[in-house]
């Protein structure tokens, strides 16, 4: 006897099972939670090495597509072969990722040092001195004692909180090397990866699009496929441009400060490219610490740094960042802002880093999908149609 199959009943039992086993399965967390977490971290921590040589593989591809476009492809026969190209190319980006590392390690990053226990030396040293210039330009502003009181003790507050923070900054830094010459075996293993990964991506991107084609259908494996796309490029080309605009402005503001004369240049350049790669707001962050630090050995030089840093920014506004990164993000600052505080409080720097791209990304999709709903309904998608009329 042929037993029909009843596809609504199949259903409801498949969702019955799943409900079940899911239940089951939150059950048994909850109730060693305590285990749970230790497995999970146990698997995040054998996992690092395939983390840290995915993430070197994608801030490495950028160089290394660079390479192969300006270097190779027009030295080399037109006719050479991808695996002949790809490991030239790899070898010769790694070697420029080793000598820039070789550089920083070796000459820029003892030279920050120096300069932090300079700062914190020249302030203890010169504190009623720079208390003395404070005071004397306040006065000469002709305001009241108690004002004047007032000023003096929130500056030296001020000094304080600054000695604080660059005497926090010397074990923050020795932590970070700490924690990268205790993880020097996981590194290994990531770049060893990360060769893999870049040796052979092209196939890589192949089998993740077969895969995507083969679990979802057709009009969902496009739509992810698109979504991958958009999310490399704009990470891709704000992460690879900004790294890329803010060496160069470290640069020129260095050669500035050397010509100029001006002290801690080596510190004080450092921290402008740091925070150049926060969007927007990034030179301002950076502009106020390093104004300090340089008020503290002259307060003349502190002002023409500003107006150094500030034509510097409008440069780097205005011609070398549009250049680098194209278009513009394509957000108001309002939103810039707004990502940089959630992501900031969650993440620290990591997230003021990728806080931007990551909203533009979440904005995309909502705005695809706002739009598509009003084309639907026949309305239109201009944001100005929506303004309400005054008049």
């Amino acid at each position: 006897m042929k037993v029909e199959r009843n596809v609504k009943y199949i259903t409801i039992a498949i969702y019955s099972f799943v409900v079940i086993a899911l239940s089951i399965a939150f059950y048994l967390i909850a109730s060693n939670y305590g285990a749970f977490k230790e497995s999970v971290r146990g698997l995040m921590k054998s996992m690092q090495p395939i983390f840290i040589g995915a993430s070197m593989a994608y801030l490495v591809n950028f160089v290394m597509e660079a390479v192969e476009r300006y270097l190779l492809k027009p030295a080399l026969p037109k006719k050479t072969k991808l695996k002949v190209l790809r490991p030239i190319s790899i070898i010769i980006t790694y070697a420029i990722i080793s000598v820039f590392l070789y550089f920083f390690v070796s000459i820029i990053f003892p030279q920050i040092i120096a300069s932090i226990i300079k700062v914190v030396n020249d302030i203890t040293a010169n504190f009623d001195n720079i208390t003395g210039w404070v005071v004397e330009f306040v006065e000469g502003i002709n305001i009241r004692q108690e004002y004047l009181d007032l000023v003096v003790g929130y500056w030296n507050e001020f000094l304080n909180n600054l000695m604080g923070f660059l005497t926090g900054l010397l074990p923050v830094l020795g932590g970070v090397v700490a924690v990268i010459l205790s993880s020097v075996w996981n590194i290994v293993l990531g770049v060893i990866v990360s060769i893999y990964l870049l040796s052979d991506k092209e196939r890589f991107k192949a089998l993740s699009r077969k895969m995507t084609y083969g679990l979802f259908s057709d009009t969902r494996a496009n739509r992810i496929i698109e979504l991958t796309r958009r999310a490399d490029h704009i990470f891709g080309r704000f992460l690879g441009g900004k790294i890329l605009d803010s060496a160069i402005i470290a640069l020129i503001n260095y050669g500035f400060m050397v010509f100029f004369k001006m002290p801690y240049p080596v510190l004080v350049s450092f921290i402008v490219g740091v925070t150049n790669i926060i969007p927007f707001f990034g030179p301002f962050i950076g502009m106020v610490p390093s104004f300090f630090i340089i008020l503290t050995a002259s307060p003349v030089k502190a002002v023409w740094f500003l107006v150094q840093i500030l034509l510097i920014q409008q440069f780097d506004g205005n011609f070398l960042g549009p250049k680098i990164l194209g278009e513009s993000l394509g957000i108001s600052a309002f939103w810039i802002l707004f990502s940089l505080l959630v992501a900031g409080k969650f993440l620290g720097f990591i997230g003021l880093v990728i806080g931007v791209p990551l909203f533009v990304f979440i904005y995309s999709i909502v705005k695809d999908n706002v739009e598509r709903r009003l084309k639907d309904k026949g309305l239109p998608v201009e944001t100005a149609s929506y303004a309400v009329d005054k008049s």
